[in-house]
């Protein structure tokens, strides 16, 4: 129980790697609380959550929208009377280079990657000030700080987020707020599978094993291997720890094959 009776919220947190951050998170003992602004995978992940004896709920909201934040983040903190735990989960993809991306795209990716994240730290630090502790991880990716083909917006929006970790962790580290981000490699999720049949009709098992190739270890990473590393950096037992960026990549980048 790494989180007994810990207040997390977990924005986008209904499906992929957010949906196994939050059942490790409930399963640990915490209070969860979900942000997403598509509430159907969310309130599918509540009910098991509840099913298993945990806590969770979940609040529709779209994280690139400054009101629909600070109200959630406000009602967060009246219902239950603080935020011990933020987890900047949400996001979206983009594939493309700099030629091929268009503006349109680039403020899309931009609203919830970077912006969304932006507003969720700013909402929830001065309730952390307020109680005297908190800790924030946030989702980066190896696109953070090495070149992915075909990835320029998506890559842009991460290295932002590593960025963003960086500073909140010197400001705050005398406030007895922490803030790491994990960055993952390819990770089998739902959204996998939805771009692998989009773009790879009749290919799905040719490009799933392609794909899971490119990882040194030999396959991709499963959700719940990510929500482990975002579980401890969270808990009492990652004290000593702020930022930091962690990956989690089965070697893609410090072993070649």
């Amino acid at each position: 129980m790494k989180l007994e009776n810990k207040i997390a919220i977990v924005t986008g947190g209904g499906s992929g790697i957010g949906e196994a951050i939050s059942l490790r998170f409930a399963a640990e003992g915490a209070q969860v609380v979900i942000l997403e602004y598509n509430t159907d995978g969310a309130t599918a992940v509540i009910k098991q959550i509840q099913e298993a004896g945990g806590k969770a709920e979940v609040i529709r909201c779209d994280v690139s929208n400054s009101k629909e934040v600070s109200t959630a983040f406000r009602a967060i903190k009246e219902k239950h009377g603080r935020i011990d735990i933020l987890v900047n989960n949400a996001g979206i993809a983009a594939v493309g280079n700099v030629e091929s991306c268009t503006e349109e795209e680039l403020d899309r990716v931009y609203a919830v990657n970077v912006k969304g994240v932006y507003l969720c730290l700013h909402n929830a630090i001065p309730y952390m000030l307020e109680q005297g502790s908190g800790a924030i991880v946030n989702m980066a990716s190896i696109a953070s700080t090495i070149g992915i083909p075909d990835r320029f917006a998506y890559a842009m929006t991460k290295g932002a987020v590593y960025t963003m970790t960086q500073s909140v962790a010197t400001d705050y580290i005398d406030k007895n707020i922490r803030c790491n981000s994990v960055s993952p490699a390819r990770v089998h999720t739902p959204f996998v599978d939805g771009f692998i049949a989009k773009n790879y009709p009749g290919k799905e098992e040719e490009m799933f094993e392609k794909l899971s190739a490119t990882q040194p270890i030999g396959r991709m990473a499963k959700p719940k291997e990510v929500a482990n590393m975002v579980t401890f950096l969270a808990s009492d037992e990652a004290d000593f720890i702020t930022g930091n960026d962690y990956l989690v990549d089965g070697g893609f980048i410090k072993i070649k094959k």
